[in-house]
């Protein structure tokens, strides 16, 4: 009898141990996501207005891609890293929006990823698949985009109107509401 009573006296404690770890994890996920999402930040070097500066970048899947490629369109340039735990709050909500508004709002994203701080093609293509990530992955193997768009944290993202104009830059990540809202801005 007193066996049976100290055996489940410990299995009481291990499940209020596990079940308070848990809660503690799904906090801690939950604080993360509302402490950091994006906010608009002044421009640095670059000026609220003017042209986005050109870039031409290979795809994962090795398509040269060119931002002037896309004038007449609004796009969202997305720089990333597969180790940025707020960027991968963050492609859930890009996907989402991607697959359910983009079209309509005439937004392209396109997300740069920071190769040449970040791994393997191997690595990045199981995050982008990890996510379904179905818009144009950006190979920067240089630093040199990230030094004309002065970014200084990822996520960093600039959305830019349909003439080609940098309009906002938003460091942290970006929910689908706040998506949705940049795009409606944009002209």
């Amino acid at each position: 009898m007193k066996k049976n009573i100290s055996l489940l006296l410990i299995l009481l404690l291990i499940t209020i141990a596990v079940v308070t770890y848990i809660k503690g994890q799904i906090e801690d996920s939950q604080r993360l996501a509302e402490a950091t999402i994006g906010q608009e930040v002044e421009l640095v070097g670059l000026k609220k207005g003017q042209f986005a500066p050109n870039f031409t970048l290979q795809t994962l899947d090795g398509q040269t891609v060119s931002l002037e490629d896309y004038r007449g369109k609004k796009v969202m340039i997305n720089f990333w890293a597969t180790w940025c735990p707020p960027c991968k709050v963050e492609m859930p909500h890009m996907q989402n929006y991607y697959k359910k508004h983009a079209a309509a709002d005439n937004v392209e994203i396109l997300a740069i990823n920071l190769t040449y701080q970040d791994g393997s093609h191997k690595q990045i293509q199981q995050f982008t698949k990890g996510f379904d990530l179905q818009f144009p992955i950006l190979l920067a193997e240089s630093k040199d985009i990230a030094e004309t768009y002065k970014i200084i944290a990822i996520p960093t993202t600039f959305m830019i109107d349909s003439e080609g104009r940098i309009q906002y830059q938003i460091t942290g990540p970006l929910d689908l509401e706040a998506l949705q809202q940049y795009a409606s801005k944009l002209k």
